[in-house]
């Protein structure tokens, strides 16, 4: 059985950017194990090219919802 791809959306930086509202290096801080920004939960890039990644619009929607529930519940 194949998944159907055709509704995956892939974000960019400058758009996952601006969805949670922070700067180029806070988005990579996220991402960097030795920051002390660093953010597991926070959903990994996929590799698109040579140089090129993206994020899966629903990973990024899924954490955005995450930080929401801890923030309002305080867990």
């Amino acid at each position: 059985m194949t998944k159907n791809t055709s509704s995956i959306q892939i974000l960019r930086a400058k758009e996952v950017q601006s969805r949670i509202g922070i700067g180029r290096s806070s988005l990579y801080s996220f991402l960097d194990q030795k920051s002390p920004r660093y953010n597991d939960a926070f959903p990994k890039p996929i590799k698109l090219g040579t140089s090129a990644v993206g994020w899966i619009e629903s990973e990024i929607d899924e954490w955005i919802r995450g930080r929401m529930t801890s923030s309002r519940t305080g867990k």
